[in-house]
């Protein structure tokens, strides 16, 4: 598991410390709160060697303290990487029953780190870890059951197990089911489940698959094609930020029907096929998209009027700053 923004560890930590509370010991967790909100005060800010020891400090009796002294080591914050210190964290942390850190540990046994790989110690810390509410650490069990890695193939129970948690609303289980189907890697290929599984994660607000459900819909993959809803989805999912969106949503824009009256795209279309090409062109480094992107950018500048390119360049240098493109 990767703490990609703060806020994440934060909603974690309070739920942690909320777990692990009691009323005999109310004055001991005010100042635990305290300490730990002030370390994730350090964390916010960047501040790696003062949060780290902080949050070192609280390791003798904190559980949540020891996953995220874990966290410093496998992410390298303010320090090398080092994956057997983690995986040591971990261990200590899954003890004192962190879901999060149980799923870690059983990664750290699943890959051998620091020792001898030990496949069915990880699957009890994996099922443990779903028991204790990381649901996605289900499928990541389920993926050894569906290889036959280090335990007999099980095909039907791994799917079974990633299943439930994809029904219980999880978007990374939604995701891995979609992806299952869509790619028929383990099940025989169904696009119109896949199309399906990324419907109800794109409904949830995942960006990644309202991109594959925008593409999906675009290609009649899995079901009619609707160029309008393919649009939809697209931009929601370019609009929050995710890069791979931009490039087909130009496109899309791009193909959209002329007016009769004039034979060119609506001017919005147009000005929309323009933002979404200039923002891929900003982005991409796979050097087919970067064809694309010129063919593109040539033929929109042969009808776009060039007084709107500074409004467009601004909102587009606007999007890229608010997304730390």
């Amino acid at each position: 598991m990767k703490l990609a923004r703060p806020s994440t560890l934060r909603v974690m930590m309070i739920a942690a410390l909320l777990a692990v509370s009691g009323g005999a010991h109310a004055q001991r967790d005010k100042a635990v709160d305290k300490a730990m909100e002030a370390a994730q005060a350090a964390l916010t800010a960047k501040d790696y060697p003062k949060a780290y020891a902080m949050y070192l400090r609280q390791s003798d009796r904190n559980g949540l303290a020891q996953f995220v002294v874990g966290m410093f080591h496998q992410e390298g914050w303010g320090r090398p990487r080092d994956p057997v210190k983690a995986c040591s964290w971990f261990e200590k942390a899954a003890q004192q029953k962190v879901p999060a850190a149980a799923n870690n540990w059983a990664d750290c046994l699943a890959l051998g780190v620091g020792r001898a790989a030990d496949i069915p110690a990880a699957l009890k810390w994996y099922e443990l870890a779903a028991q204790q509410g990381h649901l996605i650490s289900a499928c990541h069990a389920a993926d050894y059951y569906l290889q036959g890695k280090g335990v007999a193939q099980d095909v039907p129970r791994g799917m079974a197990m990633c299943t439930a948690v994809a029904q219980a609303s999880s978007i990374p289980a939604m995701l891995q089911m979609a992806q299952y189907h869509e790619q028929g890697t383990f099940v025989p290929q169904d696009l119109q489940r896949a199309r399906a599984w990324y419907q109800a994660a794109a409904e949830l607000g995942s960006a990644e698959a309202q991109f594959h459900l925008g593409v999906m819909l675009a290609q009649g993959d899995g079901g009619p094609a609707d160029l309008g809803a393919a649009v939809n989805w697209l931009e929601s999912a370019a609009g929050s930020g995710y890069v791979p969106a931009y490039l087909p949503l130009a496109l899309l824009y791009a193909k959209l029907p002329v007016q009769a009256d004039t034979g060119l795209l609506a001017p919005e279309h147009l000005a929309k096929a323009y933002l979404w090409n200039s923002a891929a062109k900003a982005t991409v480094t796979d050097a087919t998209a970067r064809a694309a992107v010129e063919r593109l950018d040539g033929m929109i500048s042969a009808v776009m009027p060039a007084a709107w390119r500074p409004t467009l360049d601004q909102q587009v240098a606007a999007h890229l700053a608010q997304h730390a493109h």
